[in-house]
């Protein structure tokens, strides 16, 4: 067997694996529509790499409103790999307590939110936290992890708990311990990592599901089409309306942040309305 045909072997062990959490999706589906269909949101979550499944969830092509992509550059930016916005910055920030609570000081949440924190590892205190505090404000945490992998990796909080310690339901890439997933000969070390090829199916049938669930209900949501598929005046309808409906969903997440949850311990600050 060549290299290529072990990553499609693989991934094709990965998509079994998935297809066996049907149930845990169907879930997960089911918390993130009700919270759309109560005029909310889901909010999205994942650092480094992680990215990579917040923007395959919203906005792109076969998507919809109702999900919040929470990106945060200082966490996601390396491209540059080394100097200024390089990895390791990025790899020590993922790991500062406190910066995810900085974070969702932005946003006033509700219970009838939910969120999908997304770590192959589980092990990050950002995201970590992020789905601590998302508990805390009663809204339920879907983590998207690596099970073998987060098995076998070690948590950076000193009390040892990982992102599925904060978890109302976890769904599992099916990648292996360390991801990458093909031995090379002559290579001692493997290559091609199997996370990115289950999460991004993971979102999709979850994304396809909440479809499903919204439609039932009589709220068929406005998916971002080609104008191949939809023609060009009928695509061009779907986006404006998409991001309005992305616009007004994002104004409630700012319309009482600071109030009055922020104002106990400053008698009158400077965002307070009365």
């Amino acid at each position: 067997m060549n290299v290529i045909q072990q990553f499609i072997q693989k991934s094709r062990g990965i998509l079994d694996t998935i297809e066996s959490q049907q149930a845990e999706i169907q879930t997960a589906a089911r918390w993130f529509a009700d919270s759309i269909l109560a005029g909310r949101m889901v909010h999205v979550f994942g650092s480094g790499h992680s990215r990579i499944m917040v923007e395959e969830m919203w906005p792109r092509y076969g998507s919809f409103a109702g999900f919040n992509p929470i990106v945060e550059l200082s966490l996601t930016f390396h491209n540059l790999v080394v100097g200024a916005n390089g990895q390791r910055q990025a790899m020590f920030l993922e790991n500062v307590s406190g910066l995810a609570d900085r974070i969702l000081r932005n946003f006033d949440t509700s219970p009838l939110d939910s969120a999908l924190v997304i770590s192959s590892s589980g092990t990050n205190v950002v995201p970590v936290e992020m789905a601590e505090i998302f508990q805390q404000r009663g809204i339920k945490v879907v983590a998207l992890i690596t099970k073998q992998h987060s098995e076998a990796s070690s948590s950076k909080r000193p009390d040892g708990k990982k992102l599925g310690d904060f978890a109302d339901l976890i769904l599992d890439t099916g990648a292996p311990v360390g991801d990458a997933m093909v031995q090379v000969p002559g290579l001692d070390t493997p290559v091609s990592p199997g996370s990115t090829v289950g999460g991004a199916t993971l979102i999709n049938c979850i994304k396809a599901e909440v479809a499903r669930l919204l439609t039932e209900a009589g709220h068929p949501p406005k998916v971002l089409s080609a104008a191949a598929v939809v023609g060009s005046a009928r695509a061009v309808e779907l986006f404006e309306a998409a991001y309005d409906e992305h616009a007004h969903r994002i104004a409630k997440m700012y319309e009482r942040l600071g109030y009055p949850s922020y104002v106990s311990d400053t008698p009158t600050p400077p965002y307070r309305r009365d």
